[in-house]
């Protein structure tokens, strides 16, 4: 038996093989991997013998799940009417074309995952960029490029490092 499957199969044993108990089986896995592995989903779909379909639907709807790996730095960017009109939706652009990024998604070098999202309930600060939950406020497009820049790869780097 593999890692992988050790692990389903101990998270299948900790609900008793419960498929009522997805979301929280699919929690673990998110738990121990950081994200749902496309492999990881299918082995927990045999095991409880419900189409992977279905588990996809689950991951898909909770914003919780995710289906790929965060990346080093979690950006988060306020595009919620008072930000957005004093600038978030130029700053948004700037980030997705400088860093070849879809709101949602993590960079291809994996420095970090970039969200933007309706409210952070910070308007007096407007616009308003969280970096690794440091806020960062009036930011513009130069200014969000010069703090995201300055974002450090080197624990990145070294993960890779160790995985070949």
């Amino acid at each position: 038996m593999t890692v992988q499957e050790k692990l389903i199969e101990t998270i299948v044993s900790r609900y008793d093989g419960e498929v009522g108990m997805l979301i929280p089986m699919m929690q673990d896995l998110q738990a121990e991997s950081g994200y749902l592995p496309v492999d990881q989903l299918r082995r927990l779909a045999a095991r409880l013998d419900t189409p992977v379909s279905r588990l996809y639907a689950v991951a898909t709807f909770y914003a919780s799940f995710r289906l790929a790996p965060k990346g080093q730095h979690e950006v988060t960017l306020c595009v919620g009417t008072v930000c957005y009109l004093k600038g978030a939706g130029r700053i948004s652009e700037r980030i997705q074309e400088e860093f070849q990024v879809e709101a949602g998604g993590t960079t291809p070098d994996g420095l970090f995952t970039f969200q933007a999202v309706n409210c952070v309930g910070a308007c007096a600060l407007a616009p308003v960029m969280i970096v690794d939950g440091q806020y960062h406020d009036k930011v513009t497009p130069d200014s969000a490029m010069e703090v995201l820049r300055g974002l450090p790869l080197e624990q990145r780097q070294e993960q890779q490092e160790t995985k070949t």
